[in-house]
């Protein structure tokens, strides 16, 4: 696939390059004499850039036709006069109540055939012709009067594209669909191959016979091919919807322009990584998991960010102040973690940090979610901590941060959208096991060691790392087999865990034993599986395996028959006698052209693969930082290519306070002191240090 060409929003006139600060500004929703207020407040923070307009369809074109910008206007040059940039969304994210009066057809229908009504967000369909004439009829519109003004830095296309209408089964989607499969397949055979029709006579005679994968009643299983396709397809017909609105805004107006994703640790509705190829520059909204998760996630998703990025600059559009409004309990962030957050995302290569939102709503739907401004107004904490961190921005600006890149780690651990879908399916070994979740551990373990990694897309790069991860990557790919085999022999060092290489990309088993394309490199074959658990209503079954080197496997084993002579065993199960795995091979080590991998048979989760790591760190020669307290610290930096500018971030990950030594000009320091004489900083919980080396 060809990548677009990365293009960056640029500063004002007159203006220097800054890390853009700001977020979504919604000032149709407030009175016009507030607008004056939030700019002067704007400028009091610190903030350089505000999106506006992502939902104001019904204002700018409040009859069919007729068209109303300028309270827009207004705002927008009330805005620029004061050095605050626009990134200027098409406003089509959701459409006016005229339109889906007139046009009920337009509504996307789920599974069971019932119609989304409107009073929400995105209750339309990406295969409708007709909303695609009136939402690129706004997108000119909106191009046309602004492709000259100056205040107008960047395209916001729409708004998080598929977070409720990702699946429409329509009958627009269901013509949409075949086409799609005509297109990728070619003839109906290929179809049929595909999908396996000849199980439970599914097989079809022509394109037409092809319908989405509608309710087929309780308790059944969907054709697992056809639904796998059926992921694929909604996720290009919704970037089939963008790149249409995408290219009549640029047609006309053509600034820099994106869409902001939804990338997070679970966040796999939509393939991003596909979607990357096809924005000017990559945007996320991400939104914090509550708990002891939270900066290890977020550390995670920024860095499968960057992983999408290609280590290009990437923007943070949204995450949140504090409590969101969404969840059944709303957690508002703990104290120092604004800052820490935001410097996070920075770290991990974001040149741009955003929230939703900036004045915090008083009415409607998300009034309880955080924002910059609080309902308690600028005399608050959150106002406070968002004032420290523009000027935290502005220094790190000044320092030369804009010139560095996310500096590349020795570990790469794979992630893969259509690994995690295929593991969606309701007919599978076990309903315990996602592939998401195995990713997210690997990283948390990792850092216990000491070992930052690059999360990195399955596309993406991965065989230029000195090691990789391959966890639960359940399809392997003819094309993805082929590149793991010549890295390990070209020596690389690969780690594979159970659930990885058992299907290829039309979800077809793998044959002769698990991984099956990869067996000889693993030097293993499983040949059966042995989930694990209680629950689903069976007391007494086996819920656990122990290992021997201290560690206990949960809800996934393998049953590993055979080891190759260039193997060894470097951890075995211990269990009674009757379940046949007592003194079975747990972890292996083979070597395989010039390089090693490891395997690792069943699920450990975070805490076991971090008692793991030493051992086969050791075993592969990958080198880790020798500090004692190496795990409670995440060290993460960026540089440029001359050396000359060259960051560290050090992120407190626990909550008892960090020691650390410090080498380098301390220039943020949030929630951490400096000793000088010393050389050394106390970090506190959520706190922070930036250094500059």
């Amino acid at each position: 696939m060809e990548r677009k060409e990365f293009k960056w929003p640029q500063p004002l006139a007159g203006n220097k390059p800054r890390i853009w600060y700001g977020g979504d500004y919604n000032p149709d929703q407030w009175p016009e004499e507030v607008w004056d207020e939030d700019v002067a407040l704007m400028q009091q923070a610190g903030v350089n850039l505000v999106s506006v307009a992502i939902f104001s369809w019904a204002k700018l074109e409040p009859e069919e036709g007729v068209y109303d910008f300028d309270w827009l206007d207004r705002v927008i040059d009330k805005l620029g006069k004061a050095g605050i940039a626009v990134d200027l969304a098409s406003g089509t994210a959701s459409p006016p109540m005229w339109m889906t009066q007139t046009h009920p057809e337009i509504l996307w229908v789920d599974y069971r055939g019932d119609v989304c009504q409107p009073g929400a967000r995105q209750h339309w369909r990406a295969t409708s012709p007709v909303f695609l004439d009136y939402a690129l009829s706004l997108c000119r519109k909106m191009a046309e009067h602004y492709k000259d003004n100056p205040y107008v830095v960047s395209w916001h296309v729409s708004n998080e594209y598929g977070c409720h209408n990702r699946f429409d089964y329509s009958e627009d989607a269901e013509r949409a669909f075949q086409k799609w499969c005509e297109k990728k397949y070619g003839t109906i055979d290929a179809v049929n191959d595909a999908w396996g029709t000849a199980f439970w006579a599914q097989r079809m005679n022509n394109f037409s016979e092809i319908i989405p994968p509608r309710f087929i009643g309780d308790g059944n299983f969907m054709n697992p091919g056809k639904l796998l396709d059926w992921k694929r397809f909604s996720s290009d017909a919704l970037l089939d919807f963008y790149k249409a609105e995408r290219d009549a805004l640029l047609e006309i107006a053509p600034k820099p322009q994106t869409t902001n994703f939804m990338v997070s640790a679970g966040g796999a509705g939509i393939d991003y990584d596909k979607w990357g190829y096809d924005v000017d520059f990559v945007s996320n909204d991400h939104y914090f998991t509550p708990g002891e998760a939270h900066f290890d996630e977020l550390a995670y998703s920024a860095s499968l960010c960057d992983g999408i990025a290609r280590k290009n600059p990437w923007f943070l559009m949204e995450h949140s102040s504090s409590a969101v409004n969404w969840r059944p309990i709303n957690y508002r962030v703990e104290p120092g973690e604004l800052v820490r957050d935001s410097l996070a995302h920075l770290a991990m290569g974001s040149d741009a940090i955003c929230y939703f939102q900036w004045r915090q709503s008083k009415a409607g739907a998300e009034k309880w979610h955080s924002s910059m401004v609080p309902h308690a107004g600028p005399d608050s904490q959150i106002f406070r901590d968002v004032c420290e961190l523009g000027a935290d921005l502005n220094k790190l600006a000044d320092e030369g941060l804009l010139s560095t890149k996310l500096v590349k780690s020795k570990v790469a651990v794979v992630f893969d959208y259509e690994s995690q879908w295929a593991t969606e399916h309701t007919a599978t070994p076990t309903q315990e096991v996602r592939h998401w979740t195995e990713p997210l551990a690997w990283f948390r373990a990792l850092a216990d060691n000491g070992l930052t990694a690059d999360v990195v897309p399955v596309r993406g790069p991965w065989d230029e790392y000195e090691a990789v991860v391959l966890p639960s990557l359940t399809i392997l790919s003819e094309e993805t087999t082929r590149r793991v085999r010549e890295y390990v022999a070209n020596g690389g060092k690969l780690f594979v865990t159970y659930y990885t290489g058992l299907v290829d990309d039309k979800d077809h088993v793998w044959l002769g034993g698990y991984p099956g394309s990869i067996r000889d490199v693993v030097g293993v074959r499983v040949e059966e599986f042995a989930p694990m658990g209680n629950g689903f209503g069976f007391p007494g079954a086996m819920d656990h395996l122990d290992l021997d080197n201290g560690t206990v496997a949960h809800d996934f084993a393998d049953v590993i028959t055979s080891v190759a002579d260039t193997a060894h065993v470097v951890a075995s199960f211990k269990a009674d006698k009757w379940t046949g795995f007592d003194g079975a091979p747990a972890i292996t080590v083979n070597d395989f052209g010039d390089g090693k991998a490891a395997y690792v048979g069943a699920r450990l989760g975070r805490e076991g693969l971090a008692k793991s790591l030493p051992v086969l760190l050791e075993e592969l020669g990958i080198e880790t930082s020798a500090e004692d307290d190496r795990g409670e610290v995440l060290r993460v930096e960026r540089a440029d290519e001359t050396g000359e500018n060259h960051f560290v971030f050090l992120f407190n990950r626990t909550h008892d306070v960090a020691v650390v030594d410090v080498e380098g000009e301390p220039l943020v320091a949030s929630l951490a002191q400096v000793n000088e004489s010393e050389h050394t900083a106390a970090i506190q919980p959520n706190g922070v240090l930036v250094v500059k080396l």
